[in-house]
């Protein structure tokens, strides 16, 4: 008898031991759990802020790179918006790390997700790449008339997606950066000047020096030509029928198709002999007082904080 209670006395030690670990093992797990949960709510809040903080950095350098220029808004909004997610996926991360969960599972669903979701949007994705450098290099702008893929027209919308032009028929034409980027770009509102070469062609049995002659008498008198360089007519081609020729001369971009016309016209008109034909010489515009010129910011100026 004496020898099963002292059995009983050893057991009930034994089991007292061992709820006393797992009371241990328990308080310690609690502990750590709590720990890895302050951790992890000061990640999350860390991450928040630097999520806002790394917007703001990357709107404020792409306003720099545009200079003394307005900034893009489509362009800071994309990759502000980029930099913010790419700050809380980094740390979402993190707080999986800290709390235990294998992330590298994880990361492998990811990779292969967004493998599988590029792989579909390729065409959509492209459109997007061509949109941000389309954005960066600025070869065309909001108001500019270009001519892209064979159409020529007003630049009406530019965002990430798709380039929008108005043709001077005032149709919509909608054309995908990707194709954008790709194609030969001409704008001819990027400069302020253009030169016009109105080509003609006469027949040789006409006055061709006198013709000439009269073509530039006709350019030089025209208002709405540069006098510097002076326009000038030259013989381009000859051969047994006809004698070509053009007139070049320079003017502000705005009045290209007028001066254009008229030295065209006018060449048609002198080659029949029909001078007298000859339709008035358009008027020069009234420029008013030069608008003071902007000052554009140094680099100290740009590097200054906003709030300065």
């Amino acid at each position: 008898m004496q020898g099963f209670e002292t059995e009983l006395v050893e057991r009930l030690r034994q089991t007292a031991t061992t709820d006393e670990n797992i009371l241990h093992k328990f308080m310690n797990a609690a502990g750590d759990l709590a720990v890895n949960l302050v951790v992890a709510v000061v990640i999350v809040t860390v991450t928040w802020w630097a999520a806002g903080w790394a917007s703001r950095l990357v709107r404020r350098l792409i306003a720099r790179v545009h200079g003394g220029g307005p900034p893009d808004v489509t362009l800071q909004s994309f990759a502000g918006s980029m930099a913010r997610y790419f700050v809380i996926v980094v740390g979402f991360v993190a707080v999986l790390q800290q709390l235990g969960v294998q992330t590298t599972s994880i990361l492998a669903v990811l990779g292969a997700a967004s493998l599988a979701v590029g792989l579909a949007l390729q065409g959509t994705l492209s459109n997007v790449a061509a949109g941000v450098m389309l954005l960066l290099f600025r070869p065309y702008r909001v108001g500019d008339t270009v001519e892209i893929g064979g159409r020529t027209g007003t630049v009406k919308m530019l965002d990430l997606f798709v380039t929008e032009l108005a043709t001077p028929d005032n149709l919509k034409v909608v054309l995908p950066n990707g194709k954008v980027f790709g194609d030969v770009i001409v704008n001819t509102s990027y400069h302020s000047r253009r030169r016009v070469d109105a080509v003609f062609r006469v027949d040789t049995k006409r006055d061709i020096p006198a013709l000439l002659t009269g073509l530039k008498a006709r350019a030089e008198a025209n208002p709405l030509v540069l006098k510097d360089p002076a326009p000038s007519v030259e013989v381009t081609g000859v051969s047994e029928a006809f004698v070509e020729g053009a007139v070049r001369a320079w003017v502000e971009a705005g009045d290209f198709g007028v001066v254009k016309g008229d030295l065209l016209l006018a060449a048609r008109l002198l080659a029949d002999g029909a001078d007298e034909a000859l339709p008035p010489l358009p008027k020069a515009h009234v420029k008013g007082p030069p608008a003071p010129r902007k000052k554009r910011p140094s680099i100290r100026d740009r590097l200054k904080p906003p709030n300065e």
